[in-house]
């Protein structure tokens, strides 16, 4: 199976599943945009073990499918676990039984498992600490929508899981070439401006090209995936933001607030204009903001304050056409077309293409070998 991209990440999971001793690995990102796809294809569905956990499930039913989950790779009569412990201890057994040389193990959507009061990370813990990381065979990756999470509980734990992770790979959006790349496998063959707008609006996210319909133009298949009464992706903002983090409502403000002015916001004026407290609680939706790519913290030409910048495509283009009104025509986008409105969503948008891409440029320049600074048109308060 052909994987587009993702050389980097590639290379990493080669690295790993090379090496001779126990290696931990998390893989997060925003959703949609190819984490699990790319660890089932690297390793083309060849686990010691393999579970996903369900969307709000409660801890009787994570237990159970991740009971199932086991008896499909074993063929001993096992008892159904009580407790996480008990899970871990039975996957202990499967990867003891099993004969592969390297015992790759992947829990995927390994927030949903952890529901209130389950002690599945106490689980995980033990089951790490206790004994997989003295398994030299033993490739175990854990992988995660729910970016917060991930960074809070996993990548920066602060309990009995600090400092356990050998590795972690945060899965980004197809670069333009990546995603110029796919659309071609894909059998779509647009022009190079076609294939920077149509990033403009999904901006490099792997399933939202994947609905994209070869037979229609890009204008036709924006009013069907957004516009449409039934449209594919009609709700994705709300299910995006619900699904990343822990009282989305606070982060949505965010994003709304940056959303108004291009060069975007400072804390302080942040503050004001979403009445969240100016605290720790800030600073870490600011940060897993940053974490996911959602925004970017920048320094000014002038002035010593940092200033937070919306810069994911989707979202701008949610809030310039989306947010406010859901009675448009089946060819919204198409009758957009040359408008202020969408004129002025394009020179922003294409300044955040440019932004996204500084070093491919320079590259293309020939000056990656000179020291730059780069900062986005200022727009005045």
């Amino acid at each position: 199976m052909q994987i587009i991209g993702r050389k980097r990440e590639i290379k990493e999971l080669q690295r790993l599943k090379e090496s001779s001793q126990a290696e931990f690995v998390a893989i997060y990102g925003r959703r949609r945009v190819g984490k699990t796809w790319l660890v089932r294809s690297y390793f083309q569905d060849q686990f010691t073990f393999y579970t996903t956990g369900i969307a709000r499930g409660n801890r009787k039913e994570q237990l159970q499918n991740f009971y199932k989950s086991i008896c499909s790779y074993s063929k001993s009569a096992l008892q159904q676990p009580n407790d996480w412990y008990e899970a871990f201890d039975l996957l202990k057994d499967v990867i003891k039984r099993s004969r592969q040389r390297r015992k790759v193990v992947f829990l995927d959507e390994l927030p949903w498992m952890d529901t209130q009061k389950s002690e599945f990370l106490k689980a995980i813990d033990l089951f790490w600490n206790s004994w997989g990381n003295m398994q030299q065979n033993l490739l175990f990756v854990v992988c995660g929508s729910a970016a917060s999470w991930m960074v809070k509980n996993i990548i920066r734990n602060k309990g009995g899981l600090h400092n356990r992770l050998t590795c972690h790979l945060h899965l980004e959006p197809f670069t333009l070439a990546e995603t110029k790349a796919y659309l071609h496998s894909q059998g779509v063959r647009w022009t190079d401006d076609l294939v920077a707008e149509c990033y403009m609006v999904m901006g490099g996210i792997p399933y939202y090209l994947h609905l994209l319909d070869r037979s229609l133009s890009l204008a036709q298949n924006i009013d069907r995936l957004f516009f449409a009464p039934n449209a594919l992706l009609k709700d994705e903002f709300d299910t995006l933001y619900k699904s990343l983090f822990n009282k989305s409502e606070d982060y949505v403000k965010i994003i709304s607030a940056l959303s108004k002015r291009r060069s975007g916001y400072t804390r302080d004026e942040i503050v004001k204009a979403t009445g969240l407290a100016n605290g720790g609680g800030l600073t870490r939706k600011l940060d897993e903001l940053e974490q996911c790519s959602f925004i970017r913290r920048y320094n000014p030409v002038k002035g010593r304050m940092a200033i937070y910048q919306l810069i994911d495509f989707y979202s701008l283009f949610y809030f310039q056409f989306l947010n406010e009104s859901h009675h448009f025509d089946r060819d919204a986008w198409l009758h957009f077309q040359a408008t202020p409105r969408h004129n002025t969503w394009l020179g922003l948008s294409f300044e955040r293409l440019c932004f996204a891409h500084l070093y491919a440029i320079q590259k293309a320049l020939g000056i990656t070998g000179i020291a730059t600074k780069t900062f986005p048109m200022q727009t005045p308060t």
